[in-house]
């Protein structure tokens, strides 16, 4: 038995301080991806990817461990072939149908990434692994820009979007509108029901068609929110296309 670990750049490390370091990344990996899950109020937030990825990583290491210890009889492969088939069952949990969408997909995409994650850092491949990790945070965070990008030249045109929560949810709105480019011009707000548990919330803005279905799939897609519907509102449009004339013209 080899009495310490492997690990890239590093070569071999005590076994207390390769454990260490392997639990350390797993957590600080899975955290960076469960944060950005958490800012959107998805279920699988920032503890779920932490745990997730953290585990994926033990059990990879205590399948390398095993080996290292009985040779032959130890196979931390067969533990990795759990792992990916096993974590489909949290990401089939965060996948939820409804009427008209399926909402979940990119949880459940970041459920299964988070997992390989783990199980690289386990394998005693921390910077590979991170490496990983900002592929996945750039995919998650340059998408939006790039879409607006791709519809800069298409029409905008003026909606207002309705959503009933439990509780307020404009702190979270505004941050997806702006991931997505769409611009908030006014927003009301309005509590009520039993100790005022149910917030009825409109917002005006100015948006693609194709931002208003993705700010709306985001929004469905989390726990506070009941329901949500928009609709364009072309008397609005002339209304704003004037008021930007007379800020021009003044």
């Amino acid at each position: 038995m080899t009495e310490g670990l492997k690990f890239e750049v590093l070569g071999l490390v005590p076994m207390w301080f390769g454990v260490g370091l392997q639990t350390l990344t797993a957590l600080f990996l899975g955290g960076l991806i469960g944060y950005d899950r958490e800012k959107k109020s998805k279920a699988a937030g920032l503890k779920t990817h932490m745990l997730i990825c953290l585990g994926a990583s033990i059990f990879t290491s205590i399948g390398i461990l095993v080996a290292m210890s009985y040779g032959d009889e130890g196979d931390p492969n067969r533990i990795a072939a759990q792992i990916v088939s096993g974590i489909g069952f949290l990401g089939a949990g965060a996948i939820i149908r409804g009427q008209e969408h399926v909402i979940g997909l990119t949880s459940a995409a970041t459920i299964w990434l988070v997992a390989a994650i783990g199980y690289t850092v386990g394998s005693g491949y921390p910077f590979t692994a991170t490496a990983f990790t900002l592929t996945v945070l750039v995919v998650l965070k340059l998408m939006s820009p790039f879409y607006k990008f791709v519809e800069r030249e298409a029409e905008y045109t003026y909606f207002q979007l309705e959503i009933l929560s439990k509780g307020t949810v404009k702190r979270v709105v505004r941050a997806i509108s702006i991931a997505e480019g769409a611009e908030i011009d006014e927003v009301s707000e309005e509590a009520f029901g039993d100790k005022k548990s149910k917030t009825f919330t409109s917002f005006f803005m100015s948006a693609h068609t194709r931002q208003m279905e993705r700010i709306s799939l985001e929004l469905k897609g989390l726990i506070k929110v009941e329901k949500v519907n928009y609709h364009s509102m072309p008397e609005q449009i002339d209304r704003l296309k004037k008021s930007l004339d007379i800020e021009k013209d003044g």
